[in-house]
């Protein structure tokens, strides 16, 4: 069953359904849409259809570390929650969905290949063709393709080809952004994901989903980077010429931020998020030396007097983690070899980009124009998931729209049954191409 049909019942009222998981530090999010064609819009011209939210369902996360599952009890608990939630809300129950991951030590390789023609037309099957030879280079021992994207296709050597079927040529050659990512921790998010009873039809890389969500048309056409923050990890994807071509992914987050502000402070986890939110502030101090933030000591009882501290110390721990973040993603950027092709725009969101000042923190340290990117053209979602917090999962719901030409041709587990041309993602792409 693939996740455009949604679940069990009746497939006809079912049809567009799509349902994801966000597996995140910080939360665990499930949404169930339908997809409907697009009546166009100049922003977000290139996708096929629109996106109408029928239920969503977010949980605490529990179980995750830094996007790994540590306790498989803890975070299958987490992820019916959420499933149960979006279920309830959209009258609708589903058995499978598409999962992004953050883990693994995510890695951009690229790749090229060729496959002779023999003068006939490109046909779809030429071109899974060449697609797969060039995946097949990047397969290691313990390692995963999770994605295998065309660049660009080449015909006997003339290149910048975005779509060679039908063409006529002697020798197809592809460029492609291979995204591999460690075996172990992808095959236990699927476990974990079974233990509720759902199958996993697709991973999908976080940086992606996040950029296919945050970023506008003009921006990934141009050359952008988008730096999702969450609460374990912060990623990197940059879009060029319109297409993925680069993810990298750091094991910091807003999580980090909390735990220094706990331990500075000497204050309980629950507290030391609490001024996060409402105090925290990656600005310089200014007035800050004169105001106070009231904190309860770890320990204390709750009869106990809170502490008056001064709102700059609060300040200048939180700063020093984010800048080292900040300087850290301009270092990850910069050794990708794409820093001239990203200009100066780069994209924040994620739920740890809301914190205060940091668009002009990274405008300071990344040298570059920065704007908060919030999920674009969906409709139906709650106030609350509007936010750049909610980036990833709605990435997720527009990426079966731009899944036509991904290889399949790997190894293990979801990637087994996600292969040949009666795979999911073929399906979804068929689907878009007969249902409007």
């Amino acid at each position: 069953m693939s996740w455009f049909l949604g679940g069990r019942g009746d497939t006809q009222a079912r049809s567009g359904i799509v349902s994801v998981l966000d597996v995140g530090s910080s939360k665990v999010c499930c949404i169930i849409a339908r997809l409907l064609p697009n009546e166009g819009g100049r922003a977000l011209s290139t996708r096929t259809h629109r996106v109408q939210v029928l239920g969503i369902g977010h949980q605490k996360s529990l179980g995750v570390k830094s996007g790994v599952i540590v306790d498989l009890d803890r975070a299958e608990q987490a992820i019916r929650l959420a499933v149960d939630a979006a279920e309830r809300m959209a009258g609708l129950t589903i058995d499978s969905l598409i999962v992004n991951v953050s883990a693994g030590r995510l890695k951009s390789e690229q790749a090229s290949a060729t496959v002779k023609l023999g003068g006939h037309e490109v046909a779809k099957s030429d071109v899974n063709r060449v697609l797969s030879a060039g995946a097949r280079q990047a397969l290691r021992v313990e390692r995963e393709v999770v994605h295998s994207l065309p660049v660009a296709f080449s015909l006997d050597l003339e290149g910048g080809i975005r779509d060679p079927r039908g063409m006529v040529g002697d020798m197809l050659g592809v460029d492609m952004h291979v995204v591999t990512a460690d075996a172990v921790p992808l095959r236990n998010l699927e476990l974990c994901i079974n233990r509720a009873h759902l199958a996993v039809e697709r991973m999908v890389v976080t940086p992606y989903a996040s950029g296919l969500a945050a970023l506008v048309d003009d921006e990934a056409e141009m050359g952008a980077a988008c730096i999702d923050m969450g609460g374990g990890t912060t990623t990197i994807s940059v879009f060029v010429d319109g297409k993925f071509v680069h993810a990298d992914a750091l094991p910091i987050g807003g999580n980090h931020v909390t735990m220094d502000i706990a331990r500075g402070l000497s204050t309980r986890l629950e507290d030391a998020e609490r001024l996060k939110v409402m105090h925290g502030s990656a600005l310089p101090a200014g007035d800050a030396d004169r105001d106070t933030v009231t904190i309860q000591p770890m320990g204390s009882d709750e009869d106990e007097q809170p502490l008056q501290v001064p709102r700059a110390a609060m300040t200048r721990i939180v700063r020093a983690r984010v800048e080292e973040t900040l300087e850290l993603v301009r270092d990850r950027l910069n050794r990708s070899g794409y820093g001239s092709l990203i200009g100066r725009r780069v994209v924040l969101t994620g739920g740890a980009s809301l914190l205060t000042g940091l668009p002009e923190a990274g405008r300071r340290l990344l040298g570059r124009n920065v704007r908060l990117g919030r999920p674009l053209g969906v409709a139906g979602l709650p106030e609350a998931a509007k936010g750049a917090a909610f980036a990833a999962p709605i990435g997720l719901l527009i990426y079966p729209q731009v899944a036509e030409f991904e290889s399949r041709g790997t190894k293990g587990g979801i990637f087994m049954r996600a292969t040949g041309t009666a795979g999911p993602i073929h399906r979804v792409g068929q689907w878009l191409r007969d249902s409007f």
